[in-house]
């Protein structure tokens, strides 16, 4: 799908992906999913959307940590972190919306643009710190 759907081919691009998901992994054992999906339920459409696009960003983030020790662990082949970034931008529901042929609503986002899931990646993977992921400071 990443490849064929996405144009965002490349091992480490698949890897980015499981990454992300284990980063929710992470956010349920630290009880932040729990916390978010309570607050999600009490509120209205539109902040709870930005509440699943900072969740989602934070997954993000955390599969950047992942990246950084990868990389200290000389595992990671030349360019592996920018196929993580294509696929990072790939799946943003900006470029989706756009495939798709529908305008992009900041409103009606889920994950987060393309810009905002590099950014957050690249914030992971630059400091190789899951503290530097509080996608929820600021409100």
């Amino acid at each position: 799908e990443l490849q064929r759907r996405f144009h965002a081919p490349g091992e480490f691009a698949e890897a980015y992906v499981i990454a992300h998901e284990v980063g929710h992994h992470v956010q349920n054992l630290l009880g932040i999913m729990p916390k978010v999906m309570a607050a999600r339920e009490r509120a209205d459409p539109t902040a709870a959307n930005r509440l699943s696009v900072r969740l989602e960003l934070q997954a993000d983030c955390f599969a950047g940590v992942w990246g950084r020790s990868t990389e200290q662990r000389k595992l990671l082949d030349e360019g592996d972190i920018q196929e993580g970034m294509n696929a990072a931008a790939s799946v943003g529901d900006d470029r989706i919306l756009q495939k798709s042929g529908r305008r992009a609503n900041v409103e009606s986002f889920t994950h987060g643009s393309a810009a905002q899931r590099m950014s957050w990646f690249k914030k992971g993977y630059d400091s190789g710190d899951p503290r530097a992921c509080d996608t929820f400071a600021g409100g």
